[in-house]
């Protein structure tokens, strides 16, 4: 790595943390921090580091937030299907968001996951593209800040690690490669584990409304989080809503002696059917997601309803008791004690 960015400097650097910013899994913290302490050994401009490092950064986030702004939820979904937590990534990132407002693009580069998913759920937002640039621009020059100091304060001990790998160099490639390889592995089994423990029967726009039509009273669960549903208040009728994160807290208010079925906006309905999985193993058997969530009860014409928008633009739906919830469920729409 010191060769690499010995020779090529700045123009690496200014590469890896674009793609890296991009999306693609690979490290570049580590490169910065070289970096830095070449800096501060006066083999590379620190002013100059710092700028292709922000630049990369501007470049990046502002790309996803034109595609996010353009495309809307649908560049989000893109986003899901490519993480290794797709159940969770999107749902993480919009919590935050909501919780912790525009302050979350100062920070979204030092929470993992976040960094390329904050910039584009901002476009989604209809978030000024001034207000972008400041807060977005905040955080990228904290983040390549840090980083960069960190090596520059560090130089000398960064220096003689450099050497000592230098000298064991046939070692320290092997075993970096073994680590890498081991690590892919490790996610790769991971992943594939997780899309194993999703396989199971969706239950059908269709059919979840011939439920509905013959009286079975269904519970039917929002997934989504406030963020989404203060961005669109539609819900399938008698919906209630529930927390995606906190599902000990709400998940024995549901009765085991009817039909279960949960909704969200993730990819192949991941966090739906992450929910799902939860209660089947604490031994609930009617339980499904519902196959193409939301978007596909509405594009079938079935009927809709609207949560209540309260002030401020935020959806404001009633709590209910665990007995309402038990009871007719003829309710346009409900909480499930989530706050």
């Amino acid at each position: 790595m010191l060769a690499l960015i010995a020779e090529y400097g700045l123009a690496l650097v200014f590469a890896n943390v674009l793609v890296q910013q991009m999306g693609l899994p690979i490290p570049v913290v580590p490169t910065l921090i070289v970096a830095g302490a070449l800096a501060a050994n006066g083999k590379l401009s620190a002013s100059a580091l710092f700028a292709v490092a922000f630049a990369a950064c501007a470049l990046s986030d502002a790309t996803w937030y034109a595609t996010g702004r353009h495309y809307g939820r649908r560049v989000l979904e893109v986003l899901c299907r490519i993480s290794r937590s797709p159940e969770a990534c999107v749902h993480q990132s919009e919590s935050q968001f909501r919780r912790w407002g525009r302050l979350t693009l100062v920070l979204a580069k030092f929470i993992p996951g976040a960094s390329m998913i904050a910039p584009a759920l901002a476009g989604t937002t209809r978030l000024s593209w001034w207000s972008f640039a400041l807060l977005d621009g905040l955080g990228a020059a904290m983040w390549s800040g840090v980083a960069i100091g960190s090596g520059m304060l560090l130089h000398r001990q960064i220096g003689r690690l450099i050497a000592m790998l230098q000298e064991l160099e046939p070692i320290a490639i092997g075993s970096i490669a073994a680590l890498l390889a081991a690590y892919i592995a490790v996610k790769w089994w991971q992943r594939r584990r997780f899309h194993a423990r999703l396989r199971m029967a969706r239950i059908s726009v269709d059919e979840l409304h011939r439920l509905i039509a013959e009286g079975e009273r269904p519970v039917i669960v929002d997934l989504r989080t406030p963020l989404v549903r203060d961005q669109d208040s539609r819900i399938i009728p008698s919906a209630v809503v529930a927390d995606f994160a906190d599902v000990e807290r709400w998940r024995d208010q549901l009765p085991a002696d009817r039909e279960i079925v949960f909704y969200c906006t993730c990819p192949n309905e991941a966090g739906a059917a992450h929910v799902a999985r939860q209660l089947m193993d604490l031994g609930y058997t009617r339980v499904r997601p519902l196959l193409g969530g939301l978007n596909a009860w509405i594009a079938a014409g079935y009927e809709v309803g609207r949560a209540p928008i309260a002030a401020g633009g935020r959806t404001s739906i009633p709590a209910i008791s665990r007995a309402a919830l038990r009871g007719a469920g003829d309710a346009n729409s409900a909480t499930i004690a989530t706050r």
